[in-house]
């Protein structure tokens, strides 16, 4: 088996170096750790290594994975695409939600949040590659959203995320970072405010902690490939 506490050291360092190449903190970069799929024992082993932040993103996986796991001060992630029969448990029981695409889902999240917790943090995903098939709010229809979002309450507009198509390359993985990275700029010139770019996982964040990725979303690299 995979020893998760040696592999979490070595994503660790890597992460560093490359906060070192963009002349940043390495602080300034979170690890989620991608769990979907893997066991309640598996997560306990990151955590032993200090890991704190997963990522789920299968809403009826992921629920007995945080009550078994509620003594463990662990942060949730929902990263996979939300149903709206969905949002009323990931409202509940999730930290952050990085895969809002549109204003009817995030006005269910903000109704749903339990008034004792704290505001949900989100992050609008966008649609980089700007292809039909794919998840994610089109760059043009960017600014409207992250308007509305910002204004609900119980939410907490964090970012952006995005998951290109992969490319070929290391100039061309940057290219979608470095879109998202301009369009954060973009709302912030127009007094929307952000400091999360949730980007890059196993096989491009290198480039995307190069281009300002704040959250690296890596499963495979940490846990093995998944059975």
């Amino acid at each position: 088996m995979i020893g998760v506490t040696e592999n979490l050291r070595k994503i660790r360092d890597l992460l560093a170096d490359c906060a070192a190449e963009a002349e940043r903190d390495p602080a300034s970069v979170t690890l989620v750790a991608v769990s979907k799929k893997q066991t309640v024992e598996r997560i306990l082993e990151a955590a032993s290594g200090g890991q704190r932040h997963f990522g789920e993103n299968v809403v009826q996986e992921a629920l007995p994975k945080i009550e078994q796991l509620a003594g463990q001060d662990l942060v949730w992630h929902f990263i996979g695409r939300l149903q709206s029969n969905k949002t009323r448990a990931v409202a509940r029981h999730f930290d952050w939600v990085h895969s809002i695409d549109r204003l009817a889902l995030a006005e269910r999240l903000a109704e749903q949040r339990p008034a004792e917790r704290p505001p949900l943090n989100v992050c609008l995903q966008v649609n980089v590659d700007q292809d039909e098939g794919k998840a994610g709010v089109l760059p043009v229809d960017l600014p409207e959203l992250a308007t509305a979002v910002a204004g609900l309450k119980g939410l907490r507009l964090r970012g952006l995320m995005c998951i290109p198509t992969p490319r070929a390359g290391f100039d061309a993985q940057r290219e979608p970072f470095r879109m998202l990275r301009d369009l954060a700029t973009y709302l912030a010139n127009d007094a929307i405010t952000m400091d999360t770019l949730s980007m890059g996982m196993s096989a491009d964040y290198r480039a995307a902690v190069l281009e300002g990725s704040t959250i690296v979303r890596i499963g495979t690299a940490l846990f093995g490939k998944r059975r």
